[in-house]
């Protein structure tokens, strides 16, 4: 029996079971598990839900130990379909505080999702640029890729990772060259099941261009961003403001502030109609995130050196929706000795999660 079946099976009590069976199950669950039970019938298809605090209201009600859990349980239950993932699914369960969403096929229990660590299921797939040589980080980079560079005892790469796979998103695309063995041999673990697949880019295309060597997307959606940020960025907020914009291609972004200290001179010519005091602009700047539809990933030459800008110009100018999505929390770009220590000192405060 696999670690998911003995699970699902810990989780799983038959309809007619009595509250005495149900509280037995519920106190042979771990202390980190979920005291969620499902009931099933005789054809193993889930026929309600029933929690310890639906025992004890039950308990309250008059109704005895030794009743039918039915008696308790909920017929009425959000589920997941294991056939097509819905993220209104997970919106839902949020609303309602469900902490364990089941997953069925045609009625029975193929997978449960704790939503005290999944935020979401999103349906996108996902891209990681990690091909950089980190030149501004040298000496640490000689030996070590930037992205398995480790910032609070974790490959930076790793927080980003872990939170598209929080997001629901399993088909990740990392695309390495320089020390690409060292990130291959890193994905290669079983901690990352499959989910996340290496692109060796065989020279430097830019930042977008090795996309275009990527096959097995899976989604109408693609999600592209640089592997070495460090961003509490709300992955399902982005998807939703960009399938309501109908943009072709979403951009996120960052808050930037330029203060100049000087006074500035606004003038016609060679006359001066007047002084703007130490002034202050607010502009919003590329993060390197970026949504696109599937569609805008085949407009990418194979094998030629684009970046990502040339692109959005390009878009630009054939009049395609290109929108944009401010960022709020922590973005950092660790592109400096400085950035490096400071993504050091934050993620250790942060206990190594970039989660809400």
């Amino acid at each position: 029996m696999t670690e998911k079946d003995s699970l699902l099976e810990r989780h799983v009590i038959g309809i007619e079971a009595t509250l005495r069976d149900a509280i037995a199950a519920i106190n042979r669950l771990s202390g980190h598990e979920s005291m969620t039970l499902f009931a099933t019938d005789s054809d193993a298809r889930v026929c309600g839900t029933i929690t310890d605090g639906d025992i004890r209201r039950a308990l309250l009600q008059g109704v005895g130990l030794d009743d039918s859990l039915q008696k308790a349980m909920h017929r009425q239950f959000l589920a997941a379909d294991g056939k097509e993932m819905q993220y209104e699914v997970f919106a839902e369960a949020r609303r309602k505080k469900i902490d364990l969403l089941p997953v069925l096929e045609d009625g029975k229990l193929c997978g449960m999702i704790d939503m005290r660590v999944q935020h979401a299921v999103l349906p996108i797939d996902a891209v990681l640029m990690a091909g950089g040589r980190g030149e501004r980080l040298r000496p640490l980079t000689l030996n070590c890729p930037k992205p398995l560079l480790e910032v609070g005892g974790k490959p930076v790469i790793d927080y980003n990772v872990d939170e598209l796979l929080a997001n629901g998103v399993s088909n990740i695309f990392v695309t390495v060259n320089y020390l690409h063995e060292q990130i291959e041999e890193h994905f290669a673990d079983t901690r990352f099941q499959g989910k996340v697949k290496c692109v060796l880019e065989p020279k430097r295309l830019g930042t977008i261009g090795s996309m275009s060597l990527i096959e097995g997307f899976t989604h109408d959606h693609v999600l592209l961003m640089n592997s070495d940020l460090l961003t509490t960025l709300n992955y399902e907020k982005l998807f939703l403001a960009h399938i309501e914009s109908g943009a072709d291609l979403t951009i996120a972004t960052i808050p930037y502030t330029v203060s100049i200290p000087f006074a500035i001179i606004k003038s016609e010519g060679e006359r001066v109609t007047g002084l703007s005091e130490k002034p202050t602009y607010n502009y919003f700047a590329n993060a390197g995130v970026y949504l696109m539809k599937r569609e805008v990933v085949g407009k990418i030459p194979k094998g030629e050196y684009l970046d990502a800008p040339d692109l959005i110009e390009s878009l630009i100018a054939e009049g395609r929706h290109v929108s944009s999505f401010p960022i709020e929390g922590i973005w950092l770009d660790i592109g400096s000795p400085d950035d490096f220590r400071y993504a050091n000192e934050l993620m250790t405060s942060m206990g190594r999660t970039l989660n809400r």
